[in-house]
Order: C-alpha cells, then structure tokens, then sequence
C-alpha cells in the first residue's frame, strides 16, 4: 500500500505493507525517540502525535497517516528540550526510558489544556506509567514548566 505523510515537517510518500504499526514505521524511519514498552496500548511509551492528537503508536494501524501529519520528539526538539530541563532539575527523569513517550503527551494537553488543575493533568496523564520514579517529582516538573510558560505568554 502506498502511504504519503508528513513526518516531522518532511514529505514521506513510501509502499508500506497494510499489517505494519505506526511505530515500527517510524522507528525504521529513523525517530528512534519512539519506544517500544508494553504493546497493549497501556503504558504510552510509543506516543507520537497525528495531526497534533496524542495516540499510542505501538497499535496504531500505519494505514491511517495516509495524508496526515505526524510527529515525534524529534519533530519537536526545541519545546522537548524545555520541559525536560525541568524534569531533570525536579529528578523526574531516572532511567529515561518513559521520557520521549511521557514528553510528547505534557507537550500535548499544554496545547489542548491551557490551565489545567491537577486532576485534569492525572487524567490527561494516566497512561502514562513510569516504572522508577514517583509521579510526585513528574506534577512537580509540570506544574513548574506551566507556570513558567503562562509568565513568558
């Protein structure tokens, strides 16, 4: 099947077999950001974005970016690179593994939510599991990269 998307701001048109997942085809095409965790949909280690929409890549059938836009941490270095100056500093981040995944959906519900309270951020964030930190240095880091962020708007 012929796919064309947009990968990261870049055109992709590019003969895919029609059983592949969103992230085999992106790791293959070089977003090595996305992971591979539970392949069930339940620990949002492989989300990316398509069409600004957070989904689990990990299940998502590759047939369905033909003609979207899709996006990685890759596609968004810069705003990745804020908020995880802020994770670390909270030490948020320990083996990192969970980062790229947990990243991309922060990123998301600032643009969806613009002043989330805190049981808006734990239901935005529920699927995203961490196995070596506790979630309290994670609200902290957000809630900091919120404030600081409304301050500069």
């Amino acid at each position: 099947m012929l796919i064309t998307t947009v990968l990261n701001g870049k055109s992709l048109r590019q003969e895919v077999p029609a059983d592949k997942t969103l992230l085999d085809f992106l790791r293959e095409n070089g977003c090595l950001s996305v992971k591979r965790g539970c392949g069930t949909e339940n620990c949002g280690l492989c989300t990316v974005w398509v069409d600004g929409t957070p989904v689990l890549s990990c299940s998502y059938p590759l047939p369905r970016i033909d003609g979207h836009e899709v996006t990685t941490l890759e596609g968004v270095r810069e705003e990745a690179a804020a908020f995880g100056a802020y994770m670390a500093n909270e030490g948020a981040e320990q083996c990192g593994y969970c980062s790229p995944g947990f990243i991309m959906a922060v990123l998301a519900m600032e643009r969806e939510l613009p002043n989330p309270a805190e049981e808006e951020i734990n239901a935005y964030l529920a699927g995203c599991l961490c196995r070596c930190t506790g979630y309290s240095s994670q609200m902290r880091a957000i809630r900091k990269y919120l404030e600081k962020r409304h301050e500069t708007d």
